[in-house]
């Protein structure tokens, strides 16, 4: 029994040594810890010999061993010595300018050359209502006779830039019946709209700049009822109310004081204040209507500024004409009279009116304070809800006057003694260069 357990063990410590030999060949797995080991960056040599016995195991930081018969065919020949790095070339330092090539400067250029225009356009039937449902194929704009293909179209209300300009020179009596309906003024507007208000007699002036619909706008207009308009009679050259001054038994109070009889100039510089607000309305922002609101008797005399000069400043910035003619211009005969005749010295009666039709906007003459009020939501309606029509010209900043028509076939349309609706839109335009 002795003798049987010496043998065992003596084979046992034989084989240790072989099973040690045996794993040293055994390159290591890859591990879920430890990240794979890289390929040995040159061959190993041919014919490798298993480490002695007594040579410590490789550190898990060694390269694994290629084994011989994947090596053979690398051991005759050295590769080639691996391909010089590029030239790495230092960047410029920061805040120097380096000259560009003709290619390089060409990449930064973008050219753009759209000459786009936009024309509102109201429709409306025999009976005077807006009508809606048209589509871009019942729309034909002409551009010097020339039929243009239409690339924007919509029947989307738009947003409002409104001036609104207030004629006080007008007898006292048609002040004070416009003063009363400034409620409908402000409620005819949204609360996306932006309203200026400018006042003019013998001078114009601005009351208030481009503001939302709120509190600032109601104190204007509040302020502005206390404005007296001028004396329905004739002016007043003597007597106690004159101009030279109180009187005792026909004596002047102040003997000293010359006595002046002229009366004084009387004038309605209406071109002046539509300038005026035309020219604050061509900085707004194009993505709104922009529209000029009068409220007047249509009289226009002593401004400085020309019609032909006010209209191609209008059309030149896509402005629009609407207003509300009253006192005088709203007489059917008593207004047609002032657009036909010119008297001396009381300057032009149909000023309003031309301004309107250039620009497809709109004037409604009211009479009474009750037609004023609802003639407000109306007008101003119909400069927000109209149909939009964009198309590009190769008209450039040099052209003149480009005159434009648009035509609309109107389904079901089929009488030729009348037309079947009446379409409002402006006469033409000045080309202009866009703005930076």
């Amino acid at each position: 029994m002795g003798t049987l357990v010496l043998v065992l063990v003596a084979s046992t410590g034989k084989a240790q040594p072989q099973e040690q030999h045996q794993k040293q060949d055994v390159p290591d797995a890859p591990s879920a810890t430890r990240p794979v080991q890289p390929f040995p960056s040159t061959p190993p040599v041919s014919n490798p010999t298993a480490p002695p016995p007594n040579q410590p195991a490789p550190q898990e930081g060694s390269p694994a061993q290629v084994p011989a018969d994947q090596t053979q065919s690398g051991t005759q020949d050295q590769p080639d010595a691996p391909a010089p790095l590029p030239e790495v070339t230092k960047a410029p330092p920061s805040g120097t300018n380096q000259p560009r090539s003709a290619s390089e400067e060409e990449l930064y250029k973008i050219t753009t050359n759209v000459n786009q225009v936009m024309v509102p356009v109201m429709v409306k039937d025999e009976n005077g209502r807006l009508v809606g449902g048209l589509l871009p194929k019942d729309f034909s704009v002409l551009e010097a006779g020339t039929k243009q293909k239409l690339n924007f179209f919509t029947s989307d209300p738009f947003p409002l830039s409104a001036a609104v300009v207030l004629d006080l020179g007008m007898p006292d009596v048609a002040i004070q019946k416009v003063n009363k309906t400034f409620p409908s003024l402000q409620g005819a507007f949204s609360q996306f709209d932006e309203v200026s208000v400018y006042t003019y007699s013998s001078t114009y002036s601005k009351a208030k700049e481009f503001s939302s619909i709120g509190q600032t706008l109601s104190e204007v207009l509040n302020s502005l009822k206390t404005v007296r308009g001028r004396n329905n009679g004739p002016p007043v050259t003597g007597g106690p109310l004159g101009p030279q001054g109180p009187t005792i038994n026909n004596i002047p109070v102040d003997a000293g004081a010359p006595t002046v009889s002229t009366p004084p100039r009387e004038a309605h510089v209406l071109n002046d204040a539509v300038l005026a607000a035309a020219i604050d309305l061509s900085k707004r922002d194009r993505a709104r209507r922009k529209i000029i609101f009068v409220i007047s008797d249509g009289r226009e005399y002593g401004s400085n500024a020309s019609y032909s000069d006010v209209l191609k400043v209008l059309l030149s910035n896509g402005i629009l004409v609407y207003g509300i003619g009253v006192e005088g211009a709203a007489i059917p005969i008593y207004g047609k009279l002032q657009q036909k005749i010119r008297l001396p010295k009381f300057g032009y009666g149909d000023i309003l009116p031309k301004y309107a039709n250039a620009t497809g906007g709109e004037i409604s003459n009211e009479l009474s304070q009750a037609d004023i009020d609802k003639a407000y939501a109306r007008v101003i309606g119909d400069a927000r809800n109209q149909y939009t029509l964009g198309y590009v010209t190769r008209a450039t900043p040099s052209s003149a006057y480009r005159q434009i028509e648009v035509r609309v076939g109107r389904p079901g349309c089929k009488s030729n003694l009348r037309p079947c609706v009446d379409v409002t839109a402006k006469d033409g335009y000045y080309p202009l260069p866009p703005s930076r």
